[in-house]
């Protein structure tokens, strides 16, 4: 559910999303990840999080990634919380965190 926060009009207010979600072990992209122990790539991270802040704040296609940490590896079927903040027109901050502890983080752009 979408959280506001702040004051004044525009995007001088912090909107926020938060999501749970967990790459399931038969996702397309995990063989050949890494075999014997498979790793989400942080592709499949960084598309559910343009997923999510599209369907959240009804922005368009992702147009890029001016930044992007990956602070711990993710496993399959592993829950990820992941908290997004809208910063102005077509920005968005993220946070990705799995049992307490920060996974990824970043912002992406996006189309109008």
């Amino acid at each position: 559910m979408p959280l506001a926060s702040g004051t004044g009009d525009g995007f001088n207010r912090a909107m926020r999303h938060e999501t749970d979600f967990a790459i399931p072990a038969d996702h397309p992209a995990l063989p050949g990840h890494f075999p014997g122990r498979p790793v989400v790539p942080g592709v499949v991270l960084l598309d559910r999080v343009a997923a999510a802040a599209r369907a959240a704040f009804g922005l368009g296609p992702l147009a890029g990634l001016p930044r992007a940490k990956f602070a711990a590896p993710v496993l399959p079927g592993q829950e990820v919380r992941a908290t997004l903040t809208l910063l102005g027109p077509g920005r968005v901050g993220f946070a990705l965190a799995s049992a307490g502890r920060p996974v990824a983080s970043g912002e992406a752009l996006f189309a109008p």
